[in-house]
């Protein structure tokens, strides 16, 4: 029997990268997750046919997080397949256009907020209604709330709002033995990375970092497994930089 055999779990942005690796790892741990996904209907396929294989159980709803409904949907569906509500990972988030602030759109601001903040912060609200006691919730974040970069400021701003409110709600959810964490990875080989950063600006920072090389998704996936998990019952209201050292 795994460590959350019995636990539901809401992941989003499961169907690639860190979000992937999340559902894959609390699956594995006998978690039933529910994930969302913003389009791609094959990688989401591929995520169920992998969990399945090691006999686990993860469902998933395409759900794109820019739209304020997309929520209302995600809690819906998962409804139908969870018993209740323990584990909450806000994974999923966009990048933003680099571009100096002169040249920052507010379209470019509203869809970062909107998909890194607002729907966060609508399924941590549905958490503190309906969340039993003793559960866990993440937030992922990023290193660059610490270490910014020019043309970045859209995506840094609501992820630093994000982990503005994982501090609130820990101070209100520890009562319930609830735990609210971040985790900010730092550079971590995902689609996002790549689409967003030349292969000279990765080999740069993969030099910076102590470890010696990118991050992998299931390193961060670690990470908050173990917040999630019955060891993690102590820490709350922390952000843990998985960052190989890079900060």
């Amino acid at each position: 029997m795994g460590v959350l055999e019995g636990k539901g779990a809401i992941v989003t942005g499961g169907s690639r990268g860190i979000g992937r690796a999340v559902v894959e790892r609390l699956a594995a741990q006998g978690a039933v997750v529910v994930f969302a996904y913003a389009h791609d209907d094959e990688a989401a396929g591929d995520v169920v046919r992998a969990v399945a294989d090691k006999g686990g159980q993860a469902h998933p709803i395409r759900a794109d997080l820019s739209d304020p409904e997309a929520v209302t949907r995600i809690v819906a569906f998962a409804g139908d397949w969870l018993d209740g509500l323990d584990i909450l990972v806000n994974n999923a988030a966009v990048g933003s256009r680099l571009a100096p602030l002169a040249e920052t759109e507010d379209t470019d601001v509203e869809t970062a907020l909107a998909v890194n903040l607002w729907a966060p912060f609508r399924l941590l609200r549905h958490a503190a209604r309906t969340m039993r006691d003793g559960g866990r919730i993440v937030n992922v974040s990023t290193l660059n709330t610490v270490r910014p970069t020019r043309g970045n400021a859209p995506y840094a701003m609501s992820k630093g709002a994000l982990e503005q409110l994982t501090l609130v709600a820990a101070q209100e959810l520890g009562p319930r033995g609830i735990t609210v964490n971040t985790v900010s990875p730092g550079a971590t080989d995902t689609d996002l990375l790549r689409a967003a950063n030349p292969p000279e600006a990765l080999e740069a920072v993969t030099g910076l970092t102590p470890l010696g090389r990118l991050g992998d998704p299931a390193d961060v996936a670690d990470v908050i497994a173990f917040l999630v998990s019955p060891e993690g019952r102590w820490v709350t209201g922390q952000n843990v930089r998985a960052t190989g050292g890079l900060g």
